[in-house]
């Protein structure tokens, strides 16, 4: 009789050890996709800010961005900031957008119409998105 008893203890020890194999292996996985999530979030460029006169001349000249564009815009200025710019204009369907690249701030936008009436001065780079 013992030797079934321990049969079945060790029978119950390795059910145990399985689940609790899977148990680990499903928190690794989630840790795993966790950890991945936080890389993104922490590779991804960093949103521009826009600053009280850029948020006005959108508002005022119509402009607005997606989500998507938005994300276009930072990823423009991250390559500018890569290739050592201070001061950039990142020109997209949506217009030109003027950037302070160290501070990470759109200091101002105009429409296509008006990029075509104007002169742009004091800007080290161009993006083209």
């Amino acid at each position: 009789m013992a030797h079934i008893g321990d049969v079945t203890s060790s029978q119950i020890l390795n059910i145990q050890h399985t689940a609790g194999t899977a148990q680990a292996a499903q928190t690794a996985q989630a840790s795993k996709s966790e950890f991945a999530e936080k890389l993104r979030q922490q590779t991804m460029a960093p949103q521009v800010q826009f600053s009280r006169h850029a948020s006005m001349r959108m508002e005022q000249r119509g402009v607005s961005l997606t989500g998507e564009n938005l994300e276009e815009l930072s990823l423009a200025v991250e390559r500018a900031r890569m290739k050592g710019s201070r001061e950039t204009v990142v020109i997209g369907k949506q217009g030109a957008f003027i950037v302070n690249v160290s501070n990470n701030v759109v200091v101002t936008t105009l429409t296509e119409q008006e990029m075509k009436q104007n002169i742009f001065t004091n800007i080290d780079s161009a993006v083209f998105m």
